[in-house]
């Protein structure tokens, strides 16, 4: 396989050695798709089993995304400090044993408490799975594994709902947490065995004041994106309490990295143009999916009537979209420029969108289906191109705090779409609010293709 063929002069690992370190990675990365699309749906069993509220119950999820968001940026600066294989074996062994504590859980609080370990889990590998790709395969192969990865996480997107629903259907909630066990044995002696260590590791001193900062930056902004998705004037005050939190604290936190003599993210990786391009870029389009991941639940359920079954398989297509695009987007973009592969991909996400948009009163399933494949098959062609323009115009040593950078951008923007759906239905009717929040899922792409569209130029002027 091409992938896997060693040339004179390549970087990284020898052919195998790489199949084992990327089989880790994304066996990572699977189980905390499935983690995450699995456990929403399983929240009211979770509620009824343990006693609880629903309301209460809603911390399960919220618990994970809460902490994996306040320590993406420490593990990504840990890693050029302790080592890839450290960090992502950290944070294997956290995940899986915090598996074991959720499958196990008595009462709401222990559950939720694995679930903060988890995050915390979680954190330390997705913040640094794109870097030891980077690190793993040479610079001739990283858009078709970025591809690949892409692939694996849009088939696991949508065969989760369904195990999911087996699960719960034959068995209980708890197994959700137990099949994470066995996953997670084998890609920790995976990894064991052959992710990396960084090149260069750096002993330097850990910039404890930007940690607390970030902590609290991006904390701060999860906890606004929740109040906002709920209406009420007492939420709405909480949510502009922790937004304005979020903002002063992102302030004194660049304040503090452009001051400090080790900052946790070296500003100096955003001196290349076309990485931050490349991270403005992934952030408006992660803001677009976050609005409409928000959005069309509430359309499918509240406006046209189907049953959340349904509703959950009507978001089929888009994963089966980026199944079929990502792998040859990737493959592309090892050839050509990553830009023009991902701006063509954000056009057809846009026309996606529109569409979606544009969806009539009575809309039949496969005319929702169809809209939703294209709107897939446009993220495909843009994700893993882009993401390799991000890894590639950061310097290896540089890669762990890039793929930091890049996860941010996903997180940050997936909970400002989720915050602007949670605006929207606090002052407009539930249909209208739905068909405003696509809309403005779609301006969110039109910015993200005029950026993208903008690296264009530097491309030609670097090839100049």
């Amino acid at each position: 396989m091409a992938l896997f063929s060693h040339r004179p002069g390549d970087e990284g690992l020898p052919g195998f050695e790489r199949g084992l370190a990327m089989a880790a990675v994304m066996t990572m990365a699977a189980m905390a798709v499935f983690d995450g699309s699995m456990i929403n749906i399983a929240l009211p069993q979770i509620a009824r089993s343990l006693n609880a509220s629903e309301a209460a119950t809603v911390w399960v999820a919220n618990g994970y995304l809460l902490c994996a968001a306040m320590t993406l940026a420490i593990f990504a600066a840990l890693s050029s400090r302790l080592g890839f294989r450290k960090v992502f074996t950290f944070g294997l062994s956290v995940f899986t044993f915090a598996s074991v504590g959720c499958a196990l859980s008595t009462s709401l609080e222990m559950l939720v408490a694995m679930r903060v370990l988890q995050g915390i889990g979680g954190a330390a590998t997705l913040s640094i799975g794109p870097a030891i790709l980077r690190s793993v395969f040479p610079n001739r192969l990283l858009g078709r594994v970025l591809g690949l990865n892409a692939l694996l996480i849009g088939a696991s997107t949508a065969i989760a709902p369904i195990l999911g629903g087996t699960l719960l259907a034959t068995l209980s909630w708890q197994w959700l947490f137990a099949i994470n066990i066995p996953l997670g044995i084998v890609a920790m002696l995976l990894a064991l065995r052959v992710v990396p260590n960084n090149p260069a590791l750096k002993r330097e001193p850990f910039d404890y004041a930007g940690a607390l900062l970030s902590a609290i930056a991006l904390g701060a902004l999860v906890m606004a994106a929740d109040a906002f998705t709920h209406a009420g004037n007492n939420d709405l005050k909480i949510a502009i309490a922790f937004g304005g939190t979020a903002i002063i604290s992102s302030l004194a936190f660049i304040w503090v990295q452009r001051r400090v003599t080790k900052p946790l993210l070296p500003l100096n990786i955003f001196a290349s143009s076309r990485f931050s391009l490349a991270a403005l870029t992934s952030l408006a389009s992660f803001v677009s999916q976050g609005i409409t991941f928000i959005a069309l639940p509430f359309l499918f359920q509240s406006v046209y009537g189907y049953s959340a079954l349904i509703s959950a398989l009507l978001f089929t297509p888009w994963p089966i979209g980026i199944i079929l695009a990502a792998p040859h987007a990737g493959r592309l973009a090892d050839r050509y420029s990553p830009a023009i592969i991902s701006t063509v991909g954000l056009c057809i996400f846009a026309a996606g969108l529109a569409l979606l948009a544009m969806l009539p009163e009575h809309a039949q399933a496969w005319d929702i289906c169809l809209r939703s494949l294209i709107c897939g098959i446009g993220f495909g062609c843009f994700q893993s191109p882009n993401n390799r323009e991000m890894l590639s115009n950061a310097s290896r040593e540089n890669s762990g705090y890039a793929s930091g950078v890049l996860a941010i951008m996903r997180t940050f923007g997936q909970c400002l779409g989720a915050a602007f759906v949670g605006v929207f239905m606090s002052i407009y009717a539930q249909s209208s609010a739905v068909h405003i929040s696509l809309w403005l899922a779609v301006i969110a792409t039109t910015l993200a293709i005029i950026l993208s569209v903008s690296r264009l130029r530097g491309y030609k002027l670097s090839q100049a």
